[in-house]
């Protein structure tokens, strides 16, 4: 199973995955694009022109994807925090989970406390969650929600885990994949 934060940065994803991993009765593994990016050599990938940075960036990002897709295809169960802010990234995650058991989970977030989490941590630009938030939740079809500005990480751990553990009639992933493809799931 791959349970899939998906929000803008400092919506608190990290969080609750720390907290699913406490709380989940199986082991996960926990894998963030953050912290995926984080083994990139940071200072060569600085004295790139801006259209290499973003090509790097972007191999980065599907390099990420494949890693989650192979570790869920070996048999582990894995919480994935992404930023879907970009329409390719969704894409790329419906072809390269295909098969793949993906909870999709909003983390909604209000912009006043995205802004404040932003200025309070430092390592942000204060103003890149505004930027995401349009994006971020553009498909806007989920299995679960959550919103961390009413609720604690713990909190919302819990409630997702109480979600994974009742029985699976479909996953939104599966709808969202077959829309891609031209499938109208209303026409049926």
């Amino acid at each position: 199973m791959i349970i899939f934060l998906n929000g803008t940065s400092s919506s608190g994803k990290s969080s609750i995955a720390a907290e699913l991993l406490r709380e989940l009765d199986t082991p996960f593994f926990h894998m963030s694009v953050d912290a995926f990016g984080a083994m990139r050599a940071v200072e060569r990938t600085l004295e790139l022109d801006v259209p290499a940075q973003q090509e790097l960036l972007r191999r980065t990002r599907a390099g990420f994807h494949r890693a989650v897709a192979g570790m869920a295809a070996a048999g582990n169960d894995v919480v994935m925090d992404h930023v879907l802010s970009e329409p390719w990234r969704l894409q790329d995650c419906l072809d390269v989970f295909e098969g793949l058991d993906v909870v999709l989970v909003a983390v909604h977030c209000p912009l006043d406390v995205l802004e404040r989490r932003e200025r309070a941590r430092g390592d942000r630009t204060v103003g890149a969650a505004a930027q995401q938030l349009q994006e971020v939740h553009r498909h806007r079809l989920y299995d679960f929600q959550v919103d961390t500005s009413a609720h604690s990480a713990r909190q919302c751990a819990r409630a997702i885990k109480e979600f994974v553990a009742r029985p699976v009639r479909g996953r939104v992933f599966d709808e969202l994949r077959g829309r891609a493809r031209g499938h109208d799931p209303s026409a049926t």
